[in-house]
């Protein structure tokens, strides 16, 4: 599988530029003919926090629009990173993913709202895991914050996931947490990490990029730099099924006693 990291400069609360800024990404990355693109956290809005009852996407509909719409223009499936979602219950930091003809694939809503930012503030947290299929491949979808929780990551492991997809606006200052605990995932799960930040600055803070790929041995595939760019890596999954029968993690769970 061909994947795309779509590393982008976010524009501070102006969903208008962002949107026609991931438009022109995704049709510069599809050139290179991949099998799936993903984009950053909160790639409409930033962390325009404060203002999101005005910019958020009503129901995620704008966004649906515009991703299913490329994902079946170019037969690539998107996991379409995050955006500020306005639900009936209030604004998710949700995630959507789209199939190759375009159809919904998946849909997750960030479950751990990182206070240090003010999310608590403004968001409603997710209830659900971020399980979805592409190609036929058993795939988890999780938001930034959430890697910092293992026990959340495993949940999809153990229930077959082999890629992990990470979106993030992960600042530049905890760079050396992104990378460790990335690692570790890929370690312990025995799955693909596939981890893609944003790059650039907000009022509050300036975010690291270094999107990676990184294999289930905890070999990293690629790494984007600290700029703006679209990152290309492959993975073969054949490498899962074999990390995963050298050391049967998996097998050797004892989940009765973890409590």
């Amino acid at each position: 599988m061909k994947i795309a990291l779509i590393q982008l400069d976010i524009a501070f609360g102006k969903p208008e530029v962002n949107y026609a800024a991931a438009e022109r990404k995704i049709r510069e990355a599809a050139a290179g003919r991949p099998d799936c693109i993903i984009l950053p956290e909160l790639w409409t809005t930033g962390y325009d926090l404060t203002r999101l009852d005005d910019i958020a996407d009503p129901g995620g509909q704008a966004t649906a629009a515009l991703m299913s719409g490329l994902a079946r223009e170019y037969g690539v499936n998107i996991v379409a990173g995050s955006i500020a979602a306005r639900q009936a219950n209030g604004i998710t930091n949700t995630m959507y993913v789209y199939d190759r003809s375009g159809a919904p694939a998946g849909e997750y809503s960030k479950l751990h709202l990182f206070k240090l930012m003010e999310e608590h503030l403004y968001l409603q947290p997710g209830s659900a895991k971020g399980l979805f299929k592409l190609d036929g491949i058993s795939c988890a979808g999780l938001i930034c914050y959430d890697i910092r929780f293992p026990e959340w990551v495993r949940a999809h492991m153990a229930e077959g996931a082999e890629i992990l997809f990470i979106s993030a606006e992960w600042p530049l200052p905890r760079l050396s947490h992104w990378r460790a605990l990335l690692i570790s995932r890929a370690i312990e799960n025995q799955c693909f990490v596939v981890a893609c930040n944003r790059v650039g600055d907000d009022p509050a803070n300036t975010f690291g990029g270094h999107s990676l790929i990184i294999d289930p041995w905890g070999d990293i595939v690629c790494e984007a730099s600290g700029h703006e760019e679209i990152l290309s890596g492959e993975i073969y999954l054949a490498r899962v099924r074999e990390v995963r029968e050298q050391i049967p993690v998996f097998t050797d769970r004892r989940p009765e006693f973890y409590v």
